[in-house]
């Protein structure tokens, strides 16, 4: 069984580290393909080294010279170098990087990554591939996949393990540039799917996925498998140990990907795959954020009047604004967006709201909370949401929104910010009896 693996910025943060790594994938030789971030940080306090690139990158920018940071970032490389005991020797690498530093942010903040690349392919006696000649993006930022599938494919067809940095591509002009941060993950799906691995493992600190933020739930349970579409549920509520963007590549090959802890090796983890089996609870985990805004608009008749709700988001898309959700009545629309978002057009929004619409009330409900419950197996399985409501009711909590779509694979709770934690609590122990 091929498996490709992907090393955070905390597994590789130090020597010891590093050991943990090389550890992990000397255990299993099907462990071929490795991407690694740029080292993170050892302790409280301490800098990551991508966070010093960028430093680095503005004091050039402004003029003066790098060098003392430079410095400071081969000090780092140099203790992981011999606290391994390893051959390696990054002075040609470093001079190159503080003579370019300047010359583009996304060259800069990649350089970690680099450098550990070929520490890493040293330390595993792996083959290094540097991602700009094997994975390209377009002018939006998006991945040129049958382009990047084939070319990577070729690069990774030997024999023997191989090692890829990660978080950068090539631009369409063959320049360094880097996904958003936590992009190492997005490297590991695509180097997945291109070395045609059947499980994609993603090391990192933590156990997984929980049921629940344990800075808010007491202990709550580890989640043991969850689906692509749970996943991407329980992320957009804020529940990430895995970019957003990684799920993508090696779905669709029906690649699984595996969250497991460099500092817990035989823990269990997390495995995210297409379906999963029912799980004898309903419900797969809750997440869920503070600060969201909801614009209440009634109006006799709403449901008559034909485009009332295009010409509505249409005054939210003037003014750049995204959507969460959009519960309805018959005569009333709700439209729930973040305070973030809103910001300073809140006032204009409702001025065009008026003048565009003329509703009978427009109302804006501001300090909202949004609760997710997840989970498939809630699907044609009555009395969920009554327990839902109820659990919330017995604490004292007043629901100000509820909304369900017709897949039944979550339900959006919405709350006053001042009972977000009480509500996540009580909805957790309503279905979790430990």
């Amino acid at each position: 069984m091929t498996i490709a693996c992907k090393f955070g910025g905390s597994s590789v943060a130090s020597s010891e580290q590093i050991q943990k790594v090389r550890a992990i994938v000397d255990s299993d030789p099907e462990r071929r393909f490795i991407v690694v971030s740029a080292p993170g940080k050892r302790h409280d306090g301490d800098q990551k080294v991508t966070d010093l690139l960028y430093l680095a990158h503005e004091t050039a920018k402004a003029g003066l010279s790098p060098e003392d940071i430079i410095s400071k970032i081969g000090a780092r490389f140099q203790e992981i170098v011999e606290g391994l005991g390893v051959d390696l020797d990054i002075s040609s690498d470093l001079a190159e990087i503080q003579g370019k530093i300047g010359s583009s942010r996304d060259y800069a903040a990649s350089r970690g990554e680099y450098l550990n690349g070929k520490l890493m392919a040293g330390v595993l006696n792996a083959t290094f591939v540097d991602p700009i000649n094997h994975i390209f993006l377009d002018g939006q930022g998006n991945l040129e996949e049958e382009k990047s599938y084939e070319s990577l494919s070729k690069a990774l067809s030997g024999e023997g393990r191989y090692v890829i940095p990660g978080f950068y591509a090539a631009s369409p002009d063959g320049e360094v540039v880097t996904f958003s941060r936590g992009g190492s993950d997005i490297t590991g799906a695509v180097v997945a799917r291109s070395a045609r691995a059947e499980v994609y493992e993603n090391w990192t600190d933590v156990c997984g996925l929980l049921m629940a933020d344990p800075r808010v739930v007491d202990n709550p349970r580890n989640i043991e498998e969850v689906s692509y579409h749970e996943l991407r549920e329980l992320s957009y509520m804020g529940a990430q140990v895995l970019h957003d963007e990684a799920i993508f590549p090696v779905k669709s090959q029906g690649i699984p990907i595996h969250i497991r802890n460099t500092n817990e090796p035989d823990h269990p983890g997390t495995r995210i795959v297409d379906k999963v089996k029912y799980r004898g609870v309903p419900i797969v985990g809750l997440a869920g954020k503070k600060d969201f805004e909801i614009i209440y608009i009634q109006k006799t008749l709403m449901n008559k009047i034909v485009g009332f709700g295009r010409r509505l988001l249409g005054i939210f898309e003037s003014h750049q604004i995204s959507f969460e959700h959009l519960p309805s009545g018959i005569d009333n629309l709700s439209v729930v967006v973040s305070t973030e978002s809103m910001g300073k057009h809140r006032e204009s929004v409702l001025a065009d709201i008026q003048k565009i619409l003329s509703p009978d009330e427009v109302t804006c409900f501001e300090g909202i909370a949004l609760i997710a419950v997840v989970g498939a197996g809630m699907a044609f399985h009555p009395g969920i949401a009554a327990t839902v409501l109820k659990s919330l009711a017995e604490e004292g909590v007043n629901v100000r929104l509820m909304d369900q779509g017709a897949s039944e694979l979550s339900i959006i709770i919405g709350v006053e910010n001042p009972d977000f934690a009480r509500a996540l609590n009580s909805i957790y122990k309503a279905f979790i009896v430990d």
